[in-house]
């Protein structure tokens, strides 16, 4: 499951190094480096962690747990705007966003 969640994340960081905006003030690199760094250390996370099991429990591995990260359109847009904050921040967020209980930052 943490392989999932960081090749999502770096996949998303791609996503935002491949953006071209001008005046962006290093925006989209900002938020690249902030996924990258969280994918990295979903990466390093065992199976079993707090962090990976409560993105389990919030249904964001799809029906019962048994499929890839897919985030619903909130966490996508979540992390799609990450651009600051520690990498547990960031998965720490996600399950609430993803259950609807949250609203993103």
């Amino acid at each position: 499951m943490n392989d999932s969640v960081a090749g999502y994340l770096r996949g998303r960081a791609r996503w935002r190094l491949d953006r071209v905006q001008r005046n962006d003030g290093a925006w989209n690199a900002r938020c690249a480096l902030a996924l990258l760094d969280a994918a990295a250390y979903a990466q390093a996370l065992p199976e079993d962690d707090p962090l990976i099991l409560a993105l389990e429990d919030a249904g964001c591995f799809g029906p019962h747990g048994l499929g890839d990260f897919e985030p619903v359109e909130a966490v996508a847009k979540l992390i799609d705007f990450w651009s600051e904050g520690e990498p547990w921040e960031l998965l720490t967020a996600i399950p609430p966003v993803a259950r609807g209980d949250a609203v993103r930052r």
